[in-house]
């Protein structure tokens, strides 16, 4: 790794906890469009650019979580019984999706899926639907099967779960800060499983390469857990200053943004 792609890492590492404590979405929408362009910089092979900047990206989760969540605690806006329905299903659908899923998809697919559940979000946010006053959040049984679906499709985008589980807890009446806080939490589970995944099926299908442990990067994870635990309470903090359709839109924004990002990138793997 040479001097300038060590910078970018640092200073992509620090924007991007800012925005996983702001926003609590565990810093995966940012990182992933950005590693694809820096490690295809780098020369890494097409068909593992995608794989690598999606499972470098969750295993940084790990760290800017626990990060985020000291913040947030100390404000006590996390639900944590929302946490620990939601771990279970989690845990289970994050190694099915890391372990098994991940590495049979082509980095067209990766791509594609990426750019539409991301577009879809951001979507969700923007339009501010308003959810039914009677509404909440559904039983033990219930909510451990809304984890299972969260872990399983943020293991193949490479994120820490806040592009579903925000709009999901503020479908079901959670205020939106306790949202994002609670998201914060969700992200450990969600990282560690995934990460779990990635290290096994990367060494199953021989694509590890130096530098690399199963499909992670270990280099840029390190670049990148540098500068994010140091930011991602700072991101934290300002959740708590700035108003809900204010953070509503910023959430929005970001995630147009990264989805047309990713529609090229699948549009460029179709063409060439």
């Amino acid at each position: 790794m040479d001097v300038t792609m060590l910078i970018c890492l640092l200073v992509l590492g620090g924007v991007v906890g800012f925005a996983a404590g702001l926003l609590g979405i565990g810093g995966g929408m940012l990182l992933v469009p950005f590693l694809t362009m820096l490690f295809a910089w780098q020369g890494m092979p097409a068909e593992l650019v995608v794989h690598a900047a999606i499972a470098t990206s969750m295993t940084s989760i790990l760290f800017t979580s626990i990060s985020s969540v000291r913040a947030h605690q100390q404000r006590g806006t996390i639900k944590w019984s929302i946490v620990w329905a939601m771990a279970p299903g989690i845990i289970i659908g994050g190694l099915l999706s890391g372990g098994a899923v991940f590495a049979a998809l082509s980095t067209l697919w990766l791509s594609l899926f990426f750019a539409l559940f991301v577009g879809y979000s951001g979507w969700s946010m923007l339009r501010n639907k308003k959810p039914k006053p009677s509404r909440q959040m559904p039983g033990v049984v219930g909510t451990s099967a809304a984890g299972a679906g969260i872990g399983f499709l943020s293991g193949l985008v490479g994120a820490g779960g806040g592009f579903l589980s925000v709009p999901f807890m503020v479908w079901c009446n959670v205020a939106l800060h306790n949202a994002v806080s609670t998201s914060a939490a969700l992200g450990f589970p969600i990282a560690l499983a995934n990460s779990v995944g990635y290290v096994v099926s990367g060494l199953a299908s021989g694509e590890s390469r130096p530098g690399m442990l199963g499909y992670i990067y270990w280099p840029a994870l390190l670049a990148l857990v540098c500068t994010s635990v140091l930011t991602a309470p700072l991101g934290a903090r300002m959740a708590h200053r700035l108003p809900v359709q204010t953070l509503k839109r910023v959430f929005a924004c970001l995630l147009f943004a990264l989805a047309g990002y990713m529609l090229f990138k699948a549009w460029q793997t179709f063409t060439g």
